[in-house]
């Protein structure tokens, strides 16, 4: 089997292969939620190997992708204040904005600095007392405890110029809005990986109570994925949704106790603006009036000119998992890893990045 080498264990990945296709009867449709998940997927060309009843679709877990073109205009907003530094991830630099990004902001002589951290963003605060420090807080579940625990660190230090953007976005919920929006019908979902490690695997439980969809939480390499197609074809063709965990060396039904209170401790849910679906409530989490002096919604005034989606860009199509990238005409056209027109070919966990590099392993 081409692509077939790609597997750690060669041997058990032509075994369960072999064995979803003798169970698998009918057409099913299962979406791998995240971006992870989706870069491993094309890399070791895991759709080629499974069997034509099985169709796999990417969603919206690229926390940069689903990041909103009004989010990114008020992040350069901030940058653009007199007296500011602010910090970012990598991945959200070149990331298209309605007019401009960070890295053009930062190339117009806007301070911002790319960390890998929150710890990075305070010793940088620490060591510029006089100007105010903002950290891009994007991420899921997976991001938000460090987040969260950055707050507290600056309290209990007493450092007076961090704040925190606060972008971060919670996982079930726009599962359930995807699910609401009745676009696709799926049949399975493979749940996030890192995601679940923090929340644990129960917050899905709605999905197959209330949708009758199958859910089985993932880990990352080629294997963890094949085995949790195979738990979730079994599902359906039993006909008994449920949520199962397949990624059982880091993921327990209850999650991690001290990071889920580490973010209701600094956190509430509230709205939250997704790439290619809008502002969908509950979905986010917002800072705590007790910290509202690390808020750099409340402690900054910005204007932002009006959003502009940029044109031709069907990344919000390809993160509701309607279209794929091949389906865009500016595709390895216009829309270059070099020349992003949109998010989702900027970040290493883009849809469109992973088929610009391992597009070929796709192919059936």
């Amino acid at each position: 089997m081409k692509f077939i080498d790609e597997f750690r264990d060669v041997e058990l990945a032509k075994k369960v292969i072999d064995r979803i296709g003798k169970i698998s009867t009918r057409p099913v449709r299962l979406m791998e939620f995240c971006g992870g998940h989706t870069v491993s997927i094309m890399r070791s060309g895991l759709r080629q190997l499974l069997p034509p009843t099985v169709e796999m679709l990417s969603g919206p877990g690229c926390p940069v992708c689903v990041t909103a073109n009004a989010d990114i205009d008020r992040a350069i907003a901030l940058a653009n204040l007199p007296d500011t530094i602010v910090t970012s991830f990598g991945d959200m630099m070149r990331v298209p904005g309605s007019y401009s990004s960070l890295q053009h902001a930062r190339a117009a002589e806007a301070d911002i600095r790319v960390v890998y951290s929150t710890q990075d963003t305070l010793q940088i605060a620490k060591e510029n007392p006089a100007q105010s420090v903002i950290f891009i807080g994007i991420g899921f579940e997976t991001t938000a405890p460090t987040i969260a625990a950055s707050i507290l660190q600056a309290e209990a230090e007493g450092i007076k110029n961090y704040y925190v953007l606060c972008l971060s976005k919670l996982c079930p919920p726009i599962m359930k809005a995807l699910l609401d929006l009745g676009e696709l019908k799926l049949d399975g979902i493979v749940c996030p990986g890192h995601v679940s490690v923090i929340i644990g695997s129960r917050p899905y439980e709605f999905i197959p109570r209330e949708y009758g969809v199958a859910c089985v939480v993932s880990g990352f390499e080629p294997l963890d994925i094949l085995l949790s197609v195979e738990m979730l074809v079994s599902q359906i063709e039993t006909g008994k949704p449920r949520v199962e965990i397949a990624y059982l060396r880091s993921v327990s039904p209850s999650g991690n106790k001290i990071a889920l209170e580490l973010m209701d401790r600094v956190f509430e849910v509230g709205s939250a603006d997704w790439r290619g679906i809008g502002v969908v409530p509950a979905s986010g989490l917002k800072i705590r009036k007790k910290f509202a002096r690390f808020d750099a919604e409340q402690a900054f005034s910005i204007t932002t000119k009006p959003v502009v989606e940029p044109k031709g860009c069907i990344c919000g199509d390809i993160l509701r998992g309607v279209k794929t990238p091949l389906d865009c005409k500016l595709f390895n056209k216009a829309c270059t890893p070099e020349h992003p027109v949109g998010p989702c070919m900027v970040s290493s966990e883009g849809s469109c990045a992973a088929y610009h590099q391992y597009g070929a392993n796709d192919e059936r």
